[in-house]
């Protein structure tokens, strides 16, 4: 009787259920292909991890670095996910870093960023600029502007001599915008009542809003908005926004910049207001829960509750949750009625596009680092 020895190799897909597994590990030169939901600019793959493990939905992640030669996508952010949880499909790739969430890892929610990226540009999203003898300079004017999240640095040595020791200071929205708000009925949502507002001051606010009022010019960004008092949230986190219009019947928060004039219209189902600046920020409208409004998309999952106010009681006690959505007894598709759903979005320092550039130094701000 002949024996044959029958050798098997078996490949390993780092098949993990990543939403029980707390995995840090970067895989250097590995790629994941597939799977992708979108793509965020990031300067480097810890930033691109942080970004994966603010979505909603990301469980992995593929960073292509800047040395990476077969694809000139440097400093793109792949974040992916799987309907089992696990990684379909790994291969070797040169120029690119792999990874995973850290949800399971009880993650910081406003990462510490400390590095700094000579030779790479956070192009875009600038509010002001001064002169600084340096970027270590420039940092730290970051770090003490309440609105900066991230800058870029022009050396000394640039080429364009007039924009050289510029210090370019830039901004990205650090409370929770839900992608889509829109009118359902049978539907209450809310918000976390743990999201934190930059406080500025220990004086408390007495907030004026002028309801039945536009200002139907000087546009500088239109969000998704819950309400008025959320649109001034937005409006007093940014810091070019100079007033506001809240429009209540599309959801649209109008962030205006005009610092010279503001030119107001009687118009219904609309409000305007100014930004809350130098004083506590009221935070009195995230214990709020809208009766007929669901915030649109950025679930982390549901749960099946009695009521809205468990739903937000739920939210509030999870620290990813941001905002909430609660299907009520009476919503009209049986299967799902009480399902709360968990919601957020990314809320850290993201520049909306990275570029090599000699003679610059990137970074971010380091109010996060204390």
């Amino acid at each position: 009787m002949e024996t044959h020895l029958i050798l098997v190799g078996l490949l390993s897909l780092c098949s993990l259920s990543l939403s029980q597994v707390c995995n840090t590990q970067l895989l250097e030169n590995v790629d994941f292909p597939g799977s992708d939901i979108k793509f965020e600019y990031s300067p480097d793959a810890d930033h691109c991890q942080q970004l994966c493990t603010q979505h909603p939905s990301c469980l992995f992640f593929t960073f292509i670095r800047a040395d990476c030669t077969r694809d000139l996508r440097h400093f793109y952010c792949y974040l992916k996910t799987t309907s089992s949880g696990n990684v379909a499909v790994q291969k070797p790739l040169k120029g690119v870093t792999s990874g995973f969430s850290l949800k399971a890892c009880t993650p910081e929610l406003q990462p510490c960023l400390p590095k700094v990226y000579p030779g790479v540009d956070f192009l875009g999203a600038d509010y002001t600029a001064l002169f600084t003898a340096d970027h270590e300079e420039c940092q730290r004017a970051c770090t003490q502007d309440p609105g900066c999240q991230f800058f870029t640095f022009v050396h000394e040595d640039f080429g364009t001599e007039n924009i050289r020791f510029k210090c370019h200071l830039k901004y990205s929205p650090s409370i929770p915008v839900p992608p889509i708000v829109e009118s359902e009925t049978d539907i209450v949502s809310g918000f976390s009542q743990n999201v934190h507002l930059l406080q500025q001051s220990t004086t408390a606010c007495e907030g004026k809003l002028f309801p039945s009022i536009s200002v139907p010019q000087s546009n500088l960004k239109t969000l998704p908005g819950v309400c008025p008092d959320h649109c001034r949230a937005l409006c007093s986190a940014h810091p070019a926004c100079t007033f506001f219009s809240f429009d209540t019947n599309e959801f649209k928060c109008h962030l205006k910049n005009n610092k010279d004039k503001m030119e107001t219209i009687a118009k219904e189902g609309s409000t305007t207001g100014f930004p809350e600046r130098f004083c506590q920020l009221d935070e009195n409208w995230l214990k709020v829960a809208h009766d007929g409004v669901d915030l649109h998309g950025s679930d982390i999952r549901f749960e099946l509750m009695d009521d809205a106010d468990s739903c937000q009681r739920k939210c509030t006690e999870d620290p990813l949750c941001q905002f909430y959505s609660y299907l009520t007894e009476a919503f009209h598709n049986r299967d799902f009625r009480r399902r709360c759903y968990f919601k957020r979005t990314i809320t850290m320092p993201a520049p909306p596009k990275i570029t090599k550039l000699e003679k610059v130094t990137s970074g971010f701000q380091l109010r996060s680092c204390v």
